[in-house]
């Protein structure tokens, strides 16, 4: 069988996050909506996007081919339900659509555009869930990290937890090579999850749901919220309540991150914070790249949303509802707005363009220190990227 995650119907309403990647690879739970299905599907995924994106993935057509909204979350029951599809037939939940099966024919005028006709329409007999905003990740995170702890760690074994912990509840793995010392965890409230090879550094206080994937590291004192989540190579240290870390990204110090969410590659500098709830208490707006305008959330907590290989200096503080775009470098004293485009340098004083030359050479030291090196991909990646968003600047 041959599935494809498809997202052009929704992926502008993550803008900016999806400047750089398909929504099949944002990270909400413990994995990504791509290696959610991955497990379900028990084989790769291939990608239906943007043009301009497509060339950083694989895509590839069979007799039958099953389409599969990116932003879904999978589960056993809507599984069965895709793998019954006939051909030329749509799975739905109302008019939302979860899934098509189509011939290779069909599928190339899908991919190319163009109308569907003669479909089966089939509607879902489960409850599906979505993320179809940015502050969906942080919201709905927390009954996402739980089913993604159920999935990861069904009948597998946990390694040893040393004796130097405190340890409140029983929901705790601890993958082959992490390291954990005298540190509290209190899974009463959620389960805890620590990756291969992550370390959490003395002191920590963590209270889940919380997640930590591969690689990455919580900094000595760390006190961690639930519902959280770093990604693999992330290094976290202050303050955390209820935010996802992409991947790659760095809040290595002391200052306060909550209800947000932070791409990958970006780096918040010592005692950076945000602001989550604003003086009044009331419903926060957040920028829509897509409308142009600020929408409502219908959330009363929400805090910085900055997409890749976004930096800040020390001590800056965002906003409530504060939205950041690629590559952006934000600095000096006060708030600076609660819109930064992509590519913007400087702070509340005023920004200026962030040439593309002096933001690719900033990539590769980062990439650089990971011993990865800025691919010619990468750079006609993040071009585009500049090109796509000069008209906000």
């Amino acid at each position: 069988m041959n599935y494809i995650l498809f997202d052009k119907h929704i992926r502008e309403n993550f803008l900016p996050f999806t400047y750089t990647r398909s929504v099949a690879d944002i990270r909400c739970g413990i994995l990504t909506m791509r290696e959610k299905w991955e497990v379900y599907i028990g084989s790769a995924a291939h990608t239906d996007t943007v043009a301009y994106l497509q060339n950083i993935y694989t895509q590839e057509l069979n007799a039958q081919n099953y389409f599969i909204a990116a932003n879904i979350f999978p589960d056993m029951y809507v599984m069965q339900e895709i793998n019954a599809l006939a051909s030329n037939s749509v799975l739905k939940n109302g008019e939302t659509v979860i899934a098509y099966c189509l011939t290779e024919s069909d599928s190339k005028q899908f991919i190319a555009g163009g109308e569907l006709e003669n479909l089966q329409t089939i509607q879902s007999q489960f409850q599906i869930a979505s993320i179809n905003h940015p502050w969906d990740i942080f919201s709905k995170n927390d009954n996402a990290l739980r089913d993604d702890f159920n999935l990861l760690t069904a009948n597998k074994n946990s390694q040893f937890l040393s004796k130097t912990n405190t340890v409140i509840g029983s929901d705790i793995f601890i993958a082959e090579g992490a390291k954990v010392e005298a540190s509290i965890l209190n899974a009463t409230t959620g389960p805890i999850y620590i990756g291969k090879n992550a370390e959490v550094m003395e002191g920590c206080i963590i209270r889940g749901p919380f997640a930590m994937c591969d690689n990455a590291q919580l900094k000595m004192g760390a006190k961690i919220y639930g519902a959280t989540t770093l990604g693999p190579n992330c290094k976290v240290g202050g303050e955390v309540n209820n935010a996802v870390f992409f991947a790659n990204s760095s809040k290595a110090h002391d200052g306060f991150i909550g209800n947000s969410v932070i791409g990958e590659w970006c780096n918040l500098g010592a005692d950076s914070n945000n602001s989550n709830l604003k003086n009044n208490y009331e419903e926060v707006k957040l920028w829509s790249e897509a409308k142009g305008t600020f929408v409502k959330t219908g959330l009363q907590f929400c805090g910085l949303m900055m997409a890749d290989h976004s930096k800040c200096g020390i001590n800056t503080m965002f906003n409530t509802g504060t939205v950041v775009g690629v590559s952006a470098n934000i600095f000096g004293a006060g708030f600076p707005r609660n819109f930064i485009p992509s590519y913007s340098w400087g702070g509340a004083s005023g920004f200026t363009e962030y040439k593309i030359d002096k933001a690719l050479q900033t990539m590769k030291l980062v990439f650089a220190r990971r011993n990865k090196a800025l691919s010619q991909r990468d750079i006609e990646l993040f071009t585009k990227v500049f090109e796509l968003t000069s008209g906000q600047r």
